[in-house]
């Protein structure tokens, strides 16, 4: 099996790409090792500097703290990435994770629509996600996942593209910001 990386805009964080799906519930992104069962998201959460990980739906993004060099750490994901699946394996996650269902506004409806359709393929392919947190004042909240998180050219997406399409759009959205 060949793995494949992307280089991601976040420097610290990488993109695993194994030809084969990755999760099979949607976007999931996981900081702790202890909130999941999983053999392969446990032992790449246990790699030296590792400090989180987004599933998406063929990719698996690793993120890193800066003192540690991909170099000491990129073959050894590769790696547990390689026995996963050669264990024979489909996906690494199949289970229904529980999305918290939100009561949304006609606005909000909106907001999201325009988040699934036109903005998460855009960061999907930067290895991260965009979810919807709220609507108020004008103020659109989203938490940014995968290599998004902690990415030093966020702010500047979220702002220039983010924001411009969303007040396009919708002219009830004043601005928008990221939370944690």
């Amino acid at each position: 099996m060949f793995i494949q990386t992307e280089v991601t805009p976040n420097p610290n964080s990488l993109k695993f790409l194994p030809g084969k799906k990755v999760s099979n519930s949607g976007p999931y992104e996981i900081t702790n090792k202890e909130d999941m069962q999983n053999e392969l998201v446990r032992n790449i959460l246990s790699i030296n500097g590792v400090e989180g990980i987004f599933l998406g739906q063929d990719f698996i993004s690793v993120n890193k703290n800066e003192n540690i060099k991909w170099d000491e750490i990129k073959h050894i994901v590769i790696s547990l990435i390689n026995d996963f699946y050669a264990d024979g394996k489909e996906f690494v996650i199949d289970e229904n994770i529980k999305e918290e269902v939100l009561d949304l506004s006609e606005i909000e409806e909106k907001i999201v629509k325009i988040l699934e359709q036109k903005i998460r393929p855009a960061v999907a392919r930067d290895g991260g996600d965009i979810k919807f947190k709220e609507f108020k004042d004008g103020v659109v909240k989203v938490q940014l996942q995968g290599s998004c998180s902690g990415c030093p050219s966020s702010t500047m997406t979220l702002k220039q593209g983010v924001q411009n399409l969303l007040c396009h759009y919708l002219p009830e959205v004043k601005e928008v910001v990221a939370i944690q």
